[in-house]
């Protein structure tokens, strides 16, 4: 009877967890299919990014980066073979493909695609033959003819922004470069990356980078189909695991020159001597790719037709200069400066001649400022000098001394320049739009008061306590 007793209990108690488990099954959301394979389409020949290789795997930067992604996030992927990237386009859009792997987001691929955060991001840098000036602007190069792959995103960005430039479409990266050697086509616009690695692998060395655009750069990201945004969300959470040192190791496994070896000493002979010959190229490539950057961050800084900062580098200077003022306790003045009668030179003389008396203004400045002042060209006939560790009182001297040079300098119009200046020195939670409204508003008044004269307030001594 005892025995009988105690195991009568356990049947009804595995019946009661059974009816638990069941209910709760119930109230469950039902598990995402993750582990379902997710179909994705890729471009089939964009070296070093991807490609499908011959024994049909999709290998590159791109797979390495979003295979080590998916991974982490647990997707499991499944390549959907395409001919070129047009066609991957158009699986994408029927969804026999469920995500493009590597590509750039715009608003016509909004039209059927979400996108996660960046996989890889890596400037766009224009290329053009050797002799082929450095450009500054691309919008200044009207009626030159651009190569570029069909169906990219800077192929449509580039029709929307520099209508001036011709436009010849090609089947691949490698075409594009083959159109501007060959002098078929004055320039393309590609990645860094992939021009780096074009160039040398096919050995183009009569290209060289002659500029970049600002704010064209590539964020490739992945694309996935708009009914799959847990799929985005998933594979956000694999991105952001992804370090820039992986990021820099995955790339320099594809763009880097392999060399392999062999027992025949003649050929480890010739591969060396190969390799040495690929190693200067390298150096003179890194050379001139210095160079280049160098040339970028000036043109990027400089007023093209005075040589003086620009406004993009003025404000940027200036912001640093109030910040380092706020910090220290130190002064910090503005002069802001206006030729007089300008308009006049222009409707007289041409505006060739009002281009020469600008940077004759320009050449004045230098000769008159002193070492730690910064001039720059804030528009127009607008000048803008910053002065650290000046007083109001300082900025006057300074602004007096530019006015004078200005009346005594004999420029090719023949008659007397003059110019019409406000200062405006730093107050306790000024800001930039602040400091030069004043100065802005001092100018006016020189220009209401009859120009060529110089305007500005000098705080009192109680109005610096406070």
């Amino acid at each position: 009877m005892l025995g009988s007793t105690q195991r009568r209990p356990f049947p009804a108690l595995f019946r009661g967890l059974i009816g638990i488990f069941l209910a709760a099954s119930v109230l469950l959301p039902a598990a995402p299919h993750a582990a379902d394979p997710v179909r994705f389409c890729v471009d089939p020949d964009w070296p070093p990014y991807e490609v499908i290789a011959r024994n049909g795997t999709h290998e590159g930067i791109a797979a390495d980066l979003l295979t080590l992604a998916a991974n982490r996030a647990g997707v499991t992927l499944q390549l959907f073979p395409t001919k070129d990237w047009d066609d991957s386009i158009a699986a994408s859009q029927r969804g026999d493909c469920q995500m493009l792997s590597f590509l750039n987001q715009t608003p016509k691929r909004d039209e059927w695609l979400i996108f996660t955060e960046p996989l890889f991001i890596d400037p766009n840098v224009i290329i053009t033959r050797e002799e082929h000036p450095f450009i500054a602007d691309l919008a200044a190069e009207t009626g030159k003819t651009i190569a570029l792959p069909r169906g990219t995103s800077i192929e449509e960005r580039v029709r929307r922004d520099f209508p001036g430039l011709a436009i010849v479409t090609t089947g691949s990266e490698a075409e594009a470069f083959a159109l501007v050697s060959n002098r078929k086509a004055d320039l393309t616009i590609r990645s860094l990356t992939v021009a780096v690695y074009t160039i040398k692998k096919e050995g183009w060395f009569n290209l060289k980078v002659s500029g970049q655009i600002p704010g064209y750069q590539n964020e490739l990201r992945v694309g996935v189909r708009k009914d799959r945004p847990d799929l985005r969300d998933q594979l956000n959470q694999g991105i952001a695991t992804l370090t820039p040192q992986e990021r820099q190791s995955i790339t320099n496994q594809h763009v880097s020159i392999n060399v392999q070896t062999a027992i025949d000493y003649r050929l480890l002979i010739n591969v060396v001597i190969g390799f040495s010959v690929l190693l200067l190229s390298n150096l003179i490539w890194a050379i001139k790719l210095r160079r280049v950057n160098k040339q970028l961050l000036r043109a990027s800084q400089t007023d093209r037709l005075t040589g003086l900062y620009n406004r993009a580098a003025l404000d940027e200077l200036l912001s640093k200069e109030i910040e380092r003022s706020e910090r220290y306790g130190r002064t910090l003045s503005v002069v802001l400066i206006d030729l007089d009668q300008f308009k006049r030179v222009n409707d007289e003389r041409g505006h060739l001649v009002g281009d020469r008396v600008l940077i004759a203004f320009a050449d004045v400045l230098r000769a008159t400022l002193r070492n730690y002042d910064t001039a720059g060209r804030w528009g127009g006939e607008e000048f803008l000098i910053l002065c650290p560790e000046t007083n109001a009182e300082q900025a006057r001297v300074v602004a007096e001394r530019i006015c004078a040079a200005t009346r005594v300098h004999p420029f090719e119009t023949g008659w007397r320049q003059t110019v019409s200046v406000g200062f405006a020195e730093l107050r306790p939670r000024d800001s930039i739009d602040t400091l030069l409204r004043r100065a802005d508003e001092a100018l006016y008044q020189a220009k209401n008061s009859g120009r060529d004269r110089v305007c500005g307030s000098i705080p009192s001594p109680a109005a610096v306590i406070l």
